[in-house]
């Protein structure tokens, strides 16, 4: 027979420091957000365009200290960088030097890269609000078509049906177009603003209603929610404590995914000539300027890259936060 086994000792007694660190440690949970960040954090593109989005929010916001510390005023007119003959600017490469780093526009010599700056703050500020109005929208009928079921349903089924197919491009210029330049209290670009902000958000909530939709079809089937059901819970406490906050991942990652749509609709909208009025700067309407002077590159190549860098970041980074959340998906 073999002698018993002596577990008291020899190993322990070997390591002592381990049997402390042993009986010491506690495990800790981990919840669903520091798990998705974990992996959001492994994703190296994902994390460049969340990187890319803090910085370009940055300067939307300090886009005035940029301005008058680095650029020069965005309206001010530099005649004197522009050839009075052929109305371009001074040099080969459209006016480009230390002192103007993205040149000047042709005609009046305004600094590209300061109305650049000025305009960030726009085109972000329009599309974090119509993203906001439309997932607010969109979240409580969402949530409401997928809780009620049945006749509910039905009903904004419907109404999402009618929102999708709405014209919605043709709609914008033409009511952007009749809107005068003082109501609902407000004048000028403050009106402009606010209409886009409506325009966009109130006509896109379909899309994320019908995503929200789904979610909670599927939500409101688990058995947390069975629970609440049978200890009496009303219709408004499961939906607050129980659904909506297994709603807050899908609506943070479609809601970063809508936020650059948003902003190319308003770019759309402002190369239209239906958006802000200028000589404001913004992105699109930097552009529909610059069509005119078609041999002025640079015009064209900076507003355009500063679009498509914004649209970029923010797809790059929706589309890291999906996987984070839903590594299924991949």
């Amino acid at each position: 027979m073999t002698a018993p086994l002596d577990v008291s000792g020899s190993a322990l007694e070997g390591r002592p420091e381990a049997a402390a660190e042993g009986q010491g440690r506690v495990i800790e949970g981990r919840s669903l957000t520091r798990i998705a960040w974990n992996r959001l954090k492994r994703d190296r593109v994902a994390m460049a365009g969340g990187i890319t989005v803090i910085f370009l929010i940055l300067v939307a916001i300090f886009s005035p200290v940029i301005v008058s510390t680095i650029g020069h005023p965005p309206l001010q007119f530099n005649s004197h960088l522009i050839d009075p003959t052929t109305l371009t600017p001074k040099g080969a490469f459209g006016g480009i030097s230390w002192e103007h780093p993205f040149g000047v526009e042709p005609v009046n010599g305004r600094d590209i890269f300061s109305r650049i700056v000025a305009g960030a703050w726009i085109s972000l500020l329009i599309g974090f609000l119509a993203t906001l109005l439309s997932v607010i929208i969109g979240t409580i009928m969402g949530v409401t078509a997928g809780y009620f079921g049945g006749w509910v349903d039905n009903v904004i089924g419907r109404i999402m049906d009618v929102f999708l197919a709405f014209p919605l491009l043709v709609f914008a210029i033409a009511l952007a177009g009749v809107i005068p330049n003082e109501g609902f209290g407000l004048s000028g670009n403050a009106l402009r603003i606010a209409l886009l902000i409506f325009i966009i958000g109130f006509f896109n909530w379909p899309y994320i209603g019908r995503i929200i939709r789904g979610q909670t079809l599927s939500l409101r089937e688990r058995e947390f929610v069975d629970a609440a059901r049978s200890l009496g819970a009303r219709h408004g406490y499961i939906i607050f404590r129980e659904i909506l906050p297994n709603l807050m991942a899908p609506i943070l990652v479609y809601a970063t995914l809508l936020i650059p749509t948003n902003i190319l609709f308003e770019a759309a909208l402002s190369f239209l000539g239906v958006g802000i009025n200028p000589p404001t700067p913004t992105w699109g309407g930097m552009l529909s300027e610059a069509v005119r002077f078609y041999t002025q590159p640079h015009f064209v190549l900076f507003p355009g890259l500063a679009i498509f860098i914004t649209v970029l970041a923010f797809n790059l980074f929706g589309d890291g936060l999906r996987d984070a959340f839903d590594p299924r998906t991949r």
